[in-house]
């Protein structure tokens, strides 16, 4: 067994999974798993700069993390970095921040790197159950992208396109520094076309339709499993590999799209940091279940970050 330790850093959340793993064996073992929302992408899409707050809240999370990792003895660190620093001109900061407080540097991937990562974490597990059939398709809704993944035990096709749940909520819902409470039609249907350009784009490379089981990764999708068991809390076991029906995560978008900042904040298992863009999430998750035809949704809590332990092991 191999100590590694792999963080993903992305738009909305900073992850770390410290674990024990046996390539011989394709065994994962669990020894910490942790999130801590920074969003890192804050105003990325307007200023195409990583704001100084949004920077300090991800290296006090570095901190934190890097305390977890000395304690463990991991051998091995990888940290992965995806859209916001991909996209952001002062990336360099960030660069430097992280190599002062974790001692490696960053990986700012491209999105074809953090799909295959993202389809090797969803489906390792997945690949000899009799009740899934294959090609899968993979999509990891992020905060500034969506990775689409068709494969079987390896990728077929794979491709990023440039919708998440913090660049739509931003780009659409917020008016003079406030998120919208709640959405207009009109800033709903805005995001639904920039969906649906984002899905004629990656069919241009990837398959969807030719997919038969749908896995889906991520805050948002794992927050509407949540809301669909009536969770009183968020609880991973229950939400991994849970399935959701395209009807429920209808009745779940209309209902989140049509509250009000106060009203999502009650619900039980809801992250307050997705509290005003899980509607977003949940609505890009729906466009690609209608798209695609699926009619349930697999959950998976394990993702690219489980990727990113495999390829350090």
């Amino acid at each position: 067994m191999t100590r590694v330790a792999a963080i993903d850093c992305g738009t909305n959340s900073i992850r770390l999974l410290v674990a024990d793993a046996n390539p011989e064996t394709g065994e994962l073992v669990d020894l910490d798993r942790r999130m801590t929302i920074v969003r890192l992408g804050q105003g990325v899409d307007r200023t195409g700069r990583l704001a100084p707050d949004a920077l300090e809240r991800t290296f006090a999370a570095c901190r934190e993390y890097a305390q977890v990792i000395k304690e463990y003895g991991a051998e091995r660190l990888r940290f992965v970095a995806t859209s916001a620093s991909r996209d952001a001109e002062n990336r360099d900061e960030f660069v430097r921040g992280v190599v002062d407080i974790l001692g490696v540097e960053p990986e700012v991937i491209s999105g074809d790197q953090e799909a295959e990562f993202s389809f090797t974490g969803a489906t390792k597990e997945l690949t000899g159950r009799d009740d899934l059939a294959k090609p899968f398709l993979v999509v990891d809704i992020g905060g500034g992208s969506t990775e689409f993944v068709v494969g079987d035990e390896h990728v077929r096709a794979a491709r990023s396109v440039d919708v998440g749940c913090v660049r739509m909520t931003e780009r659409h819902l917020v008016r003079e520094g406030a998120v919208s409470d709640p959405p207009t039609e009109e800033q709903i249907a805005a995001i639904r076309a920039d969906v649906e350009a984002a899905l004629d784009l990656a069919e241009e490379t990837v398959p969807l339709r030719e997919a038969h089981t749908l896995v889906g990764l991520a805050g948002s999708v794992t927050t509407v499993s949540a809301i669909a068991q009536e969770l009183p809390e968020y609880d991973s076991t229950r939400i991994h590999h849970s399935r959701v029906s395209r009807d429920r995560v209808r009745e779940i978008t209309t209902s989140l799209l049509h509250s009000t900042h106060a009203e999502r904040a009650t619900i039980p298992s809801m992250h307050p940091g997705r509290v005003d863009v899980i509607g977003a999430g949940a609505l890009v998750l729906l466009a690609v279940m209608e798209r695609v035809g699926a009619q349930e949704v697999v959950v998976s809590e394990h993702d690219i970050l489980d990727g990113i332990a495999w390829s350090v092991a």
